[in-house]
């Protein structure tokens, strides 16, 4: 049998079950066929084009990743970061040469990359310079900088589309610069022209950083920005330069950005009018994030994800009732100031629109009786629905939402204490066509009911579950039917 499957047919089987739609977990594949033969174990490497690596800061580190990349040689994706487990043999500090050098055989031994996440640490510009000398085919980068920063550098990079910038607080890379005034000279040399950069993540920004005037003069094409513990967007004029990425902006996300929140939803209020997705965690002011609800031009925004413990009331659920007509997704986490009486009422208005739920985390989930039966009854058209980590809610609550939402192709319950079995007979009774659930840390729900749960949901695809959870039963009809199983 062995002499009859060619290479290539080989090499398509090994990618069927190395995709994300496989049953089976890329370990478990990886080891049963280099148990097979040599050859196996070489057309396998040779079919794989995603990898990632987790590293120990290790001199050894760098002699054996040559090796191993070039049993890789059409990796188009590649994850590499350190090890957070310390050693006795790890360094008190990783320096800016060492991650340079692991850059440096990254870029000379997977030529064809499209996609690299390199986070190991700090690198310099220079090594920049020469990957993209060298992976020309780079659409996705994520890396991480020290200060000061250079960001012209990204014009190199002519196919990027996706960029992600984690600033560090170390000065290593800073004082390598300083030591040859002709680098210094060349990196901060200001190039015209116009970025292809589609997405961009930015981590730990500050007020006084230069560079950003430039990146956000030349990002005329950006669909997608994410901040991410930002005291600024840059020094002297940034801000202006900022102001024109707005206007076509489509996704946004603030996480931990409470000093700049307030003043990015004000410009982005007056000055976007395409933005369909909104995320603000940890951050904001009630007035400012009001205004923007009352006078945005964003007349289609369909989604609206806010961890906003201390800042979210009944006026910003009236506001959104009123003003977003076209939302169909609402996430809210931690939400302490948000009663049972601004959730109805937003149910109400949107009850034909709205086809995904979320209430993490939401104490009103359970200190309100009554309030997800009356929600159910208003958003028959739910098709996800995310009550995790709502210790408090009970199952006679749970189960009069349930009998409403007969489209429900997604659950989440991870962390909901309370609930018992009688919740997961009523799961399969009520929802027909549940794909994905997620019943983690649901300590009242036995395997007993899981098993039936499982057996009785024709529709399953993946459920998240304890191990201790599954029977042998269960696993055997779900390896049959290709369910997922995961914890």
């Amino acid at each position: 049998m062995d002499n009859m499957l060619c290479d290539e047919l080989l090499q398509e089987i090994f990618s069927k079950l190395a995709s994300k739609s496989s049953p089976l977990p890329p370990s478990s594949t990886a080891l049963s066929v280099s148990l097979v033969s040599k050859r196996w174990l070489r057309l396998y490497r040779t079919s794989k084009t995603s990898l990632s690596l987790r590293l120990t800061p290790e001199n050894s580190t760098i002699q054996s990743l040559p090796s191993l990349l070039s049993h890789y040689p059409f990796l188009s994706s590649l994850s590499l970061l350190f090890s957070s487990e310390p050693t006795s043999t790890t360094p008190t500090s990783i320096t800016t040469a060492f991650n340079d050098n692991l850059l440096f055989i990254v870029s000379n031994f997977c030529s064809k990359l499209k996609h690299l996440r390199f986070l190991a640490g700090p690198v310099s510009i220079s090594s920049l310079f020469s990957l993209s000398n060298t992976c020309a085919l780079l659409t996705s980068l994520t890396i991480f900088l020290s200060r000061p920063l250079f960001l012209n550098w990204v014009a190199n990079f002519s196919n990027l589309k996706e960029l992600s910038v984690y600033v560090s607080d170390s000065d290593g890379i800073g004082n390598e610069f300083y030591l040859n005034r002709e680098s210094d000279l060349y990196v901060n040399q200001e190039i015209d022209g116009e970025l292809g950069l589609e997405s961009l993540y930015l981590s730990g920004i500050k007020r006084d950083d230069s560079g950003f005037g430039w990146l956000w003069r030349s990002c005329k094409k950006l669909k997608k920005l994410q901040l991410k513990s930002c005291e600024g967007i840059g020094d002297g004029g940034s801000f202006f330069s900022f102001i024109r990425c707005l206007k076509d902006l489509q996704e946004l996300e603030l996480r931990t950005c409470r000093s700049i929140a307030n003043g990015v939803l004000l410009r982005l209020a007056v000055y976007c009018d395409s933005l369909n997705s909104l995320l603000v965690y940890d951050g904001g002011s009630r007035e400012g994030l009001l205004h923007f609800i009352n006078n945005c031009r964003c007349n289609h925004l369909q989604k609206l994800d806010l961890r906003l413990p201390l800042d979210l009331n009944n006026n910003h659920l009236s506001a959104i009732a009123a003003n977003f007509r076209c939302l169909s997704t609402l996430r809210l986490q931690s939400c302490c100031l948000v009663t049972g009486e601004g959730l109805k009422a937003l149910g109400i208005a949107r009850s034909s629109e709205l086809n995904e739920l979320a209430l993490i985390n939401c104490d009103v989930v359970g200190r309100e009786s009554g309030l997800l039966a009356t929600l159910g009854q208003h958003l028959k058209q739910l098709r996800k629905l995310d009550l995790s980590h709502n210790e408090s809610l009970l199952d006679k609550e749970f189960i009069s939402m349930l009998v409403s939402c007969n489209n429900l192709i997604e659950l989440r319950l991870r962390g909901c204490k309370r609930l018992t079995s009688l919740s997961i007979l009523s799961m399969f009774k009520s929802c027909k066509r549940l794909q994905n659930v997620d019943i983690v840390h649901c300590c009242g729900i036995e395997a007993e009911a899981v098993e039936s749960f499982v057996l009785n949901s024709p529709q399953l695809r993946q459920i998240q579950v304890e191990e201790n959870k599954i029977s042998d039963v269960a696993r055997k009809w779900a390896s049959h039917k290709f369910i997922e199983i995961a914890s």
